[in-house]
């Protein structure tokens, strides 16, 4: 059974304290994150490896940046190759995804989704997919959550941080490890393996929250924008979305000017069975209104169920993309 992310994690100041018994399993949460991330190797895949992570659960933003980051590598004629685990899919062994062959159910929704645009790789075991990605000729590796996987030697970690701190929120809310909170780790112990911060904020947040910028004093950091290419369709709309932080395309669709009847909010990777899309569409239709959703979710909706439901796509904008050329220029050893 799946759950809704607790909103109230990310509240910095303790809405609510979490049970002992939760606080106890997150000393063995992040007792058993330090002890893998120490006893791994590492291996070297003899190319660099850009690693894209985060220090909490979700909803940070990374696959979005590491799609940033290929079409950039893309542009530049770098042959750029994304590693993913394949959350929820089916594939064990590396995988070179394929849209017009594999599903969701096969590869994960996030690994679909961006599949057409660069080669993707999924497989449980990075260091194999890693072997398999450089055999078909990558030069580089861009390692979608990573930051606690030693599987693979890094050339270069960047954190994603959720830069939207307002109605309370703050991204790594009281810093409690799940499952008392949102974090994967000690915020201390994952900044210590980080190199630069890709500080991530809405098209409608003006300047990042100067608070955060100074805890990562030190490293490069970078500001870039989640922002839809295209604005939300006309017309009243029913969306739904199942995310890391689904209040979060709630609020962007309320700033694109999306007339939106009703936000249905779903687990993160939620299964979309046809009992539960033909109550969101029995829903749409009482309130007079379209369906619309995540690229993310859309990745996950059956073929015959595509043609009915709009996706509604957000690519990262960086504020300097020259910094980001330098940063990725280090990396492959050109600067």
């Amino acid at each position: 059974m799946r759950l809704l992310t607790p909103r109230t994690w990310y509240y910095r100041h303790g809405v609510s304290a979490a049970p002992r018994i939760l606080t106890a399993a997150s000393w063995i949460w992040a007792w058993a994150t330090a002890r893998r991330i120490s006893r791994g190797s590492g291996f070297d895949p003899g190319v660099p490896v850009i690693c894209i992570g985060n220090l909490t659960l979700g909803g940070a933003g990374k696959t979005p940046v590491a799609r940033a980051l290929a079409h950039m590598l893309r542009t530049r004629g770098v042959a750029a190759h994304v590693l993913m685990g394949g959350h929820d899919g089916r594939l064990r062994t590396p995988t070179l995804v394929d849209p017009a062959h594999h599903s969701a159910r096969d590869t994960g929704d996030e690994a679909l989704m961006i599949a057409s645009e660069t080669p993707v790789w999924v497989a449980r075991d990075r260091a194999a997919s890693a072997r398999a990605a450089v055999v078909a000729g990558a030069q580089v590796l861009i390692l979608d959550d990573g930051h606690q996987n030693p599987a693979l030697t890094k050339t270069v970690s960047i954190l994603v941080v959720d830069g939207e701190t307002r109605d309370g929120e703050w991204p790594f809310g009281d810093e409690a490890v799940f499952p008392a909170g949102p974090m994967r780790e000690p915020f201390s112990a994952g900044l210590t393996r980080a190199d630069a911060v890709v500080l991530l904020l809405p098209a409608d947040l003006p300047e990042p929250d100067p608070n955060l910028v100074r805890l990562f004093a030190g490293l490069d950091v970078l500001i870039a924008r989640l922002e839809p290419p295209v604005p939300p369709p006309a017309g009243r709309q029913l969306a739904f979305a199942g995310i890391g932080k689904p209040w979060k395309m709630e609020r962007a669709l309320r700033a694109a000017g999306c007339d939106l009847a009703r936000f249905v909010a779903l687990p993160d990777h939620a299964p979309l069975s046809e009992t539960t899309l033909q109550g969101l569409a029995r829903q749409a239709a009482a309130l007079g209104a379209g369906l619309l959703t995540s690229e993310k979710d859309w990745a996950r909706l059956p073929p015959a169920w595509r043609p009915r439901i709009v996706a509604w796509p957000v690519v990262v904008r960086f504020e300097e993309p020259q910094a980001l050329v330098r940063l990725l220029a280090q990396a492959l050893g050109a600067g």
